[in-house]
């Protein structure tokens, strides 16, 4: 398939996030998850402040703490002083929330829509997509 134009590679990059977030969707069944909160557990391999999990779940600050509330409700993270900066708070995993988040990362490697692309072109397209929002 030869791309045109800009809007034909901007049409592919949407449908591959709207894979990415139908496969995320289709994996929480029996992990008691939201999206979101999946989408937080995932980011969560080492302690982030409510901003930095913000950026990376590319929403508002307001809506990760929504998120990190039900999260906290349920036993899976909990807000820790931050070693350097006595006004700000991290969020991490509690033991539940290690093994929430394992079980969620293991059914996220099922049948992933980026499947079809090895190693090498799976590191291709990060650079590429680094690039690209880099400029």
């Amino acid at each position: 398939m030869i791309m045109k134009t800009d809007r034909d590679v901007c049409l592919m990059v949407a449908e591959l996030a709207k894979r990415i977030d139908d496969h995320l969707r289709s994996h929480l069944q029996g992990l008691g998850l939201t999206a979101s909160q999946a989408m937080a557990l995932r980011e969560l391999a080492t302690p982030l402040t409510m901003r930095e999990l913000a950026h990376r779940m590319a929403c508002e600050a307001s809506n990760v703490t929504f998120v990190v509330d039900k999260l906290e409700a349920g036993g899976l993270v909990e807000r820790i002083p931050h070693p350097d900066d006595r006004r700000a708070k991290r969020v991490c995993l509690t033991a539940a929330g290690k093994t929430t988040r394992s079980r969620l990362m293991r059914q996220l490697t099922k049948d992933s829509p980026l499947d079809p692309l090895d190693a090498a072109e799976r590191l291709l397209l990060q650079d590429l997509l680094v690039k690209a929002v880099r400029t």
